[in-house]
C-alpha cells in the first residue's frame, strides 16, 4: 500500500502543486507521492481537477477516494483520457471554485454544532445544500434562530487552526468527538483538531476535512429545512445566501 502526503491537512487553500505517480492501480486509479485533492471522507466529497503531464497534455480527475486506509489517496481519472505511467511528474490542479465552497460549507457545519451542541448522527457536505443531523430529544429550535447564532459566528470572523493531539489525549477528553456513532481513526499516534476561535474558545473537535481561516469567510448562511427523522433526530440543512422571506 502506498501513503500519499495530504498536502491539504497542513493548507488548505494549496490549489496546485507538482507530484510524482508511485503506480496505477487495476482500475486505473493514480496515486501519487504527494496531493492537494482531499479524498472523501466524513462527508466531505473528494476533490476533482486536472493533471498536466510535461508535454502540456491534461488528464481530468473525477474524483478522489480513499484506499485501503486514509493515507493512501487514489485519483480516478475521466473516462476516456491517459493513464500516467509511474515515476511520471505531474502538475496537479484542484478546481478550485468547487473546493473553497465545501471549505465554506464544511465550516458552516461545524459552527452548526456550536450553536446546536447535541451528537451528531449523521453529516453530508455539498456545494450548495449540506446538513448536519443531530440527536435531539425534544425540537425547541426554529430556522430564524438558528440562521440568526450562525449569523453571529460568521461575522465575529473568529480564527480557523489546526493542531495535532495524541490518542492518548483524545482518550482523556472524550467530549472532543461530537459524533455519536464514529469514532476518529486512531492507532496512527495523532489526531487532527480542527479549532475555531482564540486558543479554541469557540469549538475544538477531530476532523481530517478542509475550511477556511476564519469565519467570516464562510458568507451568509440560512437554515433552510428542519426535518424530524426518527423520534429524537433532526435534520438540519444550511444553504449558501440569506433565509428566504
Amino acid at each position: 500500500m502506498a501513503e500519499t502526503e495530504a498536502l491539504f491537512r497542513e493548507d488548505a487553500y494549496l490549489s496546485d502543486t507538482q507530484a510524482a505517480v508511485v503506480r496505477v492501480n487495476e482500475r486505473g486509479g493514480i496515486i501519487l507521492d504527494r496531493t492537494i485533492f482531499y479524498a472523501t471522507s466524513g462527508g466531505q466529497p473528494g476533490d476533482t481537477g486536472h493533471f498536466e503531464r510535461a508535454g502540456g497534455e491534461r488528464i481530468a480527475i473525477a474524483g478522489t477516494v480513499t484506499g485501503e486506509s486514509k493515507e493512501e489517496i487514489i485519483h480516478i481519472p475521466a473516462a476516456g483520457v491517459s493513464v500516467p505511467e509511474p515515476g511520471e511528474p505531474l502538475r496537479l490542479a484542484i478546481d478550485w471554485e468547487r473546493r473553497y465552497r465545501l471549505m465554506r460549507m464544511h465550516t458552516a457545519c461545524h459552527l452548526l454544532t456550536v450553536v446546536c451542541p447535541f451528537p451528531i448522527t449523521g453529516a453530508a457536505v455539498a456545494e450548495d445544500d449540506s446538513r448536519v443531523d443531530f440527536d435531539i430529544p425534544e425540537a425547541g429550535y426554529n430556522k430564524e434562530d438558528v440562521t440568526k447564532a450562525l449569523a453571529d459566528l460568521v461575522a465575529a470572523d473568529h480564527p480557523i487552526f489546526t493542531r495535532w493531539i495524541t490518542d492518548e489525549e483524545l482518550a482523556a477528553n472524550p467530549g472532543l468527538v461530537k459524533s455519536k456513532n464514529v469514532r476518529p481513526p486512531s492507532g496512527t499516534g495523532r489526531i487532527r483538531l480542527v479549532c475555531i476561535g482564540d486558543n479554541a474558545v469557540v469549538d475544538s473537535q477531530p476532523c481530517g476535512g478542509t475550511h477556511v481561516r476564519a469565519t467570516g469567510e464562510v458568507g451568509e448562511i440560512h437554515i433552510g429545512k428542519i426535518e424530524k427523522k426518527g423520534r429524537e433526530n433532526r435534520r438540519f440543512r444550511i444553504r449558501f445566501g440569506p433565509l428566504p422571506q
